[in-house]
C-alpha cells in the first residue's frame, strides 16, 4: 500500500496503487533515485493528465490540492 502525503502538513491525501506510483515516478521529475516528493499545481495535474493518468489517480490530486495554489505531495510505502 503506497499513501500520499502533503509534504508541509503531513496529513495524509490518500492511497494510491503501484501502477499509480510508477506512472508518477516516470512523469515526474525526480532530484535522486532516492526522491519521494513531487511539486504539484494545476499546470502539473494537467500535465499528468496529457500523459493519461489514472482518472482515479487525477481525482486524488486534484481533491489534494483544492484551496491550494501548489503543494508538494510525498509518498510512503506503508
Amino acid at each position: 500500500m503506497i499513501i500520499l502525503y502533503n509534504q508541509d502538513s503531513d496529513a495524509s491525501l490518500g492511497e494510491i496503487s503501484d501502477a499509480q506510483l510508477q506512472f508518477l515516478m516516470d512523469s515526474m521529475e525526480e532530484e535522486s533515485t532516492e526522491d519521494q516528493d513531487y511539486y504539484l499545481d494545476e499546470n502539473t495535474l494537467d500535465y499528468l493528465i496529457g500523459r493519461g493518468a489514472d482518472p482515479a489517480l487525477t481525482d486524488l490530486l486534484r481533491a489534494a490540492l483544492a484551496g491550494n495554489k501548489h503543494m508538494t505531495i510525498r509518498w510512503e510505502r506503508a
